[in-house]
């Protein structure tokens, strides 16, 4: 029986990678159940026995590789001692020479179009964005309590700093010779410290 279920984890697991490959190559709203069925070595039958839409596989992929993203984020948040480098950290969202990077921005951009009209999408990219502020406000709040920053609204200063990577994000992804990585790098780290006084 944990065979049979490792099997079908497995095989979901094969799904959902060939979705997002497909999403990345070719965008959501073009991509067929038939390619992603061929690019995962299935038939159309055999994903729908795993999953019943191109929507509801969607967003599993979207949230499969949003988590990926996130535990990524989570990990490179704890090599870092300090909380001042805990938040600043994220330089490596702006490698266009990391895979992650590469297909990341281009689901993102995708899913966040889906959630305009979608409430289940914009559930999971509230709950997603939310995993973030989490993380930003763990360490603005030690900063905080090691005096290293000044007394705030830990909740508040997470929110504001995850807006602005974001938005240096989208600057950076999609006008890329007035926004390169060192702009990028630099435009987060200055406003991210003015922010916290440091």
């Amino acid at each position: 029986m944990n065979q049979c279920n490792d099997l079908e984890e497995i095989r979901r697991e094969q799904i959902i990678a060939a979705a997002l490959r497909k999403i990345a190559e070719v965008g959501i709203y073009t991509v067929t159940l038939e390619e992603i069925a061929k690019e995962a070595g299935f038939s159309k039958g055999g994903i729908a026995h795993y999953f019943s839409t191109k929507e509801t596989l969607c967003k599993e992929a979207f949230k499969s590789f949003f988590e990926g993203i996130f535990k990524r984020s989570r990990d490179t948040m704890g090599m870092y001692g300090d909380p001042r480098e805990k938040i600043l950290s994220f330089g490596w969202l702006y490698d266009r020479t990391d895979p992650d990077v590469n297909m990341g921005y281009q689901l993102l951009f995708d899913f966040t179009s889906m959630s305009v009209r979608d409430e289940e999408c914009r559930k999971i990219y509230h709950d997603w964005v939310d995993n973030w502020i989490v993380l930003l406000k763990e360490a603005i709040s030690d900063g905080v309590k090691q005096g290293i920053f000044r007394d705030m609204d830990a909740e508040f200063m997470a929110r504001s700093i995850s807006a602005i990577y974001h938005g240096i994000a989208m600057r950076w992804y999609l006008d890329r010779s007035s926004h390169p990585a060192e702009w990028a790098v630099k435009a987060f780290t200055e406003s991210i410290t003015r922010l916290l006084g440091v």
